[in-house]
């Protein structure tokens, strides 16, 4: 499965970049990502978006540096095409949500592409 991260994705990864567990937990988020793309059914997955065999989703990511407390993860998955591609991370503590514009330019930029 072919996976992209947005410009705006790198900018969060860097600003996380004080955690040193990140990368690797990255990793992992992705092997399950591809076992379960569009969640598991857990509370901890959820499909904020979704159109034919397109989805935003959003879920819990863990990391090890944080001790128990999660990162948000939110991405876009085609069905159709197999990809994917990283929107957003962000740690819930120092933001209370997701960026919504930042999601509705995705969402619009790739269901126009199809």
């Amino acid at each position: 499965m072919k996976i992209e991260q947005t410009d705006e994705f790198k900018k969060d990864l860097k600003k996380l970049s004080q955690y040193p567990t990140l990368e690797n937990d990255l990793k992992i988020i992705k092997q399950a990502i591809r076992v379960n793309p569009t969640g598991d059914g857990s509370k901890h997955w959820n499909i904020l978006r979704n159109k034919d065999s397109m989805y935003i989703c959003k879920m819990r990511m863990m990391c090890r540096s944080l001790r128990g407390k999660s990162l948000r993860l939110i991405y876009y998955y085609d069905g159709e095409k197999i990809e994917l591609e990283f929107i957003e991370i962000y740690y819930k503590v120092n933001k209370a949500s997701e960026d919504k514009s930042r999601i509705k330019e995705v969402w619009k930029q790739k269901t126009t592409e199809r």
